[in-house]
């Protein structure tokens, strides 16, 4: 079953695991379960997606319940109204905080432009040895995207030499690898935290936060930050 972040008479917000599409897609065949099939299923009424997220991100993910809000809030997203913050791992130590400014490419060839903010709420040194280097370092850190393109965090951090670990496209192989094979972990470390806007209906702002997976969880853990406050 899926956890419910939040319900009213206009909107439901989940918390969606990492691996489960939004919706079918032709270029995921192999998915046999979606998260707004399951989400019909479960609360028994029609839903539609205010955004998308990426299927192997987890986090607060916003439906609405009828056309009219279902439009609305995709005004809000399209507009960049819609504050939003997100968790990743990434590899190496990031800087305390940083800007990225970085226009990224559609598949029709345009370029878009694109900003993400971020700081680093910890980072971490493992005992274990990768490629010439002796150990191997991680950050944690909370990104701010204020542009919504296709691939934005990932593709930026890519970007900046500090991939999202479990990003097979735009991420690090040697590491993803490390952690299949040392920790079977095969999911990306991106977690959708929050999601900050005004109710297409009231005007008042409504804050949604979604708890870290499991899979994450496991991943902090391993890093040793389990005393980050967000928890």
């Amino acid at each position: 079953m899926l956890s419910v972040l939040y319900q009213d008479n206009d909107l439901i917000a989940i918390n969606k695991p990492h691996g489960l599409l939004v919706h079918r897609s032709s270029i995921a065949a192999d998915a046999e379960e979606f998260a707004l099939q399951l989400l019909r299923d479960q609360i028994n009424q029609q839903v539609f997606p205010a955004h998308r997220i990426d299927r192997k991100t987890g986090g607060v993910l916003l439906f609405a319940l009828n056309k009219t809000t279902e439009i609305a809030m995709q005004q809000q997203f399209a507009a960049n109204q819609v504050h939003k913050t997100y968790l990743a791992i990434l590899r190496g130590h990031t800087p305390e905080s940083g800007e990225i400014d970085y226009a990224l490419r559609k598949e029709n060839g345009t370029l878009q432009n694109a900003f993400t903010a971020y700081k680093t709420l910890a980072r971490a040194e493992l005992p274990v040895a990768l490629g010439k280097h002796p150990t191997s370092r991680y950050s944690l850190v909370e990104a701010k995207p204020t542009t919504g393109r296709m691939h934005q965090l990932r593709k930026h951090f890519a970007h900046i030499f500090h991939p999202i670990i479990g990003d097979r496209t735009h991420g690090c192989n040697k590491q993803n690898k490390l952690f299949t094979e040392t920790w079977d972990l095969n999911t990306m470390l991106l977690h959708a935290r929050t999601l900050t806007f005004n109710h297409p209906l009231s005007n008042e702002e409504v804050t949604i936060a979604a708890p870290l997976q499991p899979e994450f969880l496991r991943m902090m853990e391993l890093m040793g930050w389990t005393d980050i406050n967000f928890l």
